[in-house]
């Protein structure tokens, strides 16, 4: 595997721009050929500015010596759009939907120290709806690998066989009650916030206009905004496992129900309704 160095993070801007344009040219396949190249960020550190506007929109503590366990994938972000935007990716940028993310921190992070950051995408499979990403990222401190995710991204196309869905752990399953222990009402700003704090300015997340484009209704919130929400209130050890899946969009405004119990934790439609729109769940690692 090819590894590059980057001198700095890529403009997030440009990059999704690239993947815009190039995006109708592309016919998704699960056993197309994808990059094999590592992006490495070496000397990352911490806005601390913007880390506390992250953690006020996610409902994260402010003010201490630590990152959320969220914060990583938004340092890698930039690297891995700029991975999925390039020419090499072959599933296309636009309608590209996030489904799972799962994540492994080693240890506590502190938000003052400095990083090496690892973004590459580990392979594509079949999926029952079309061809699905993983997309790897790795954060190394100075005594090696403190925290990794992988996330996976789906490219909605016909297909000719089928792939059940990945099973979730009994206690996160949608038919297994969760007690509610909070609502949410969500304001229109949520996703134009979340995206000054991450850098993720998606155009379905800022306005209805923007996302009626793209055939939703109204704005949604962001996919990883809701895990860290919900990470924020059930809490998460200094070394734990994280495994998130993405079920349905939260359109903005709107009221969401917060359910947890144990390692489960799921945000659903608010007030009676049963939709789920995430499903995950925290073990603490021993």
């Amino acid at each position: 595997m090819d590894t590059r160095t980057l001198t700095a993070s890529p403009s997030l801007t440009t990059v999704l721009a690239r993947g815009a344009l190039l995006s109708p040219f592309k016919r998704p396949r699960p056993d197309a050929d994808f990059p094999r190249t590592r992006l490495v960020l070496p000397g990352v550190r911490v806005d601390l500015a913007r880390l506390a506007a992250y953690e006020r929109v996610c409902g994260f503590a402010t003010g201490a010596d630590a990152l959320p366990v969220t914060y990583p994938h938004v340092l890698g972000f930039p690297a891995a759009m700029r991975i999925m935007a390039g020419r090499g990716f072959p599933l296309p940028l636009l309608g590209l939907v996030h489904t799972s993310v799962v994540i492994t921190q080693r240890q506590g992070l502190a938000a003052t120290g400095e990083y090496e950051l690892t973004v590459y995408v580990e392979g594509l499979a079949p999926h029952r709806r079309g061809t699905e990403a993983t997309v790897v990222t790795e954060l190394r401190g100075a005594g090696g690998l403190v925290w990794e995710s992988r996330s996976t991204y789906l490219a909605r196309h016909r297909t000719t066989g089928s792939r059940p869905a990945p099973a979730l752990a009994p206690e996160a399953r949608e038919h297994h009650p969760l007690p509610a222990l909070a609502e949410w009402r969500l304001g229109a700003d949520v996703g134009r916030r979340y995206g000054a704090a991450s850098g993720d300015r998606n155009p379905i997340h800022l306005h209805p206009l923007t996302a009626r484009l793209f055939g939703f209704p109204r704005a949604i919130a962001h996919g990883m905004w809701t895990v860290a929400r919900c990470l924020a209130e059930h809490g998460v050890p200094d070394a734990a496992h994280v495994r998130a899946e993405f079920k349905a969009p939260v359109l903005l405004p709107g009221t969401v129900t917060y359910a947890a119990e144990g390692p489960a934790f799921r945000l659903r439609e608010g007030g009676s309704g049963n939709r789920v729109h995430l499903s995950g769940t925290v073990r603490a690692i021993t």
